[in-house]
C-alpha cells in the first residue's frame, strides 16, 4: 500500500475520534480513567523519545535554513511556543467561563469557542499534513504516528468539551475532523521545504505537551499516576525499539 493511502487511513482513524468523542462519555469522571491516563502517557512517550530526538536531528538543516546564527536552539524555542500558544487558549477558555451563584461553572461564550477551535483547526491541519510528510516514512512509523496523536486527540477533545461542552459535540468535534481532511489534502498538494516540516513539528511537540500534561497534573482529576507512568515508559521502550 502507498503511502499517501496509509496516510489517508491514519487521516480517517483520527478523524473518527473527534467524530466519536462524545460517545465516549463513559471515560469521564474522577478517578481518572485508566484508559485517558493511558493516553496522556503514550503521548508524552512518542513526543520525548520520537518527536524531539528528530528535532534534534533536524537542528543544523534550520539553523542554515534561518540564517540565525544567534540563535542555536530553534527547534526547541519553536517548542516552547506551541506549549505557550495552547496554554494561552486553554486560560482564555477558562477565565472566560461563566460561575453561577451556585458556583457551577458554565460553558465558555462563543466568542471563546471559536478562537479556540480555530487555532485547535490550525494545528489539525498541521497534523493532516504531517501524516505525509515525516522524515521516517512506512507503516511501523506511521501506526506510531497514529496511535500517539490518537491517543492525544483524544485526550484533548476531553478538555474542549468540558470547556465548550454543547458547543464542541455540535460543531466543534466536525471542525477537527474536517481540519484532518484539509490538510491531508494540502500535503498531497504540496511539498514544503524540510526545514519548514521541522519547524511545524516543534510547535506540535510542545503543543502535545501542553495539552496532555494539563489533563493529567491538575490534582482534581485524581489523575492515575502508574497508569500514566506505565504507559509512558512501556510504549516509550517500544517506540524507541521499533
Amino acid at each position: 500500500m502507498s503511502q499517501v493511502l496509509l496516510a489517508g487511513l491514519g487521516v480517517a482513524i483520527l478523524a473518527a475520534i473527534h467524530i466519536a468523542s462524545p460517545l465516549l462519555e463513559h471515560l469521564r469522571g474522577t478517578p481518572r480513567s485508566f484508559w485517558l491516563s493511558s493516553a496522556g502517557g503514550i503521548s508524552v512517550g512518542y513526543v520525548f523519545v520520537h518527536l524531539l530526538p528528530e528535532l534534534a536531528a533536524s537542528q543544523s538543516e534550520l539553523h542554515g535554513a534561518l540564517g540565525l546564527t544567534f540563535l542555536s536552539h530553534h527547534v526547541y524555542l519553536l517548542a516552547v511556543f506551541g506549549l505557550v500558544v495552547f496554554y494561552g487558549l486553554d486560560r482564555l477558555a477558562l477565565i472566560s467561563r461563566p460561575v453561577r451563584e451556585d458556583g457551577e461553572t458554565l460553558e465558555a461564550p462563543p466568542a471563546a469557542f471559536w478562537t479556540h477551535i480555530g487555532t485547535v483547526a490550525l494545528y489539525n491541519l498541521l497534523i493532516g499534513y504531517l501524516l505525509l510528510h515525516r522524515e521516517e516514512t512506512g507503516v511501523v512509523p506511521l501506526a506510531w504516528f497514529v496511535l500517539a496523536i490518537g491517543s492525544h486527540l483524544l485526550v484533548a477533545d476531553f478538555g474542549l468539551d468540558d470547556h465548550h461542552g454543547r458547543l464542541f459535540r455540535k460543531a466543534g468535534r466536525w471542525i477537527l475532523a474536517a481540519a484532518l481532511v484539509v490538510g491531508y489534502a494540502i500535503g498531497n498538494a504540496v511539498a514544503l521545504p524540510e526545514a519548514v516540516t521541522a519547524m511545524l513539528l516543534a510547535f506540535l511537540s510542545g503543543a502535545i505537551i501542553l495539552n496532555v500534561l494539563k489533563e493529567e497534573v491538575p490534582d482534581e482529576r485524581e489523575s492515575r499516576f502508574w497508569v500514566f507512568a506505565g504507559a509512558a515508559m512501556i510504549f516509550g521502550l517500544l517506540f524507541a525499539v521499533t
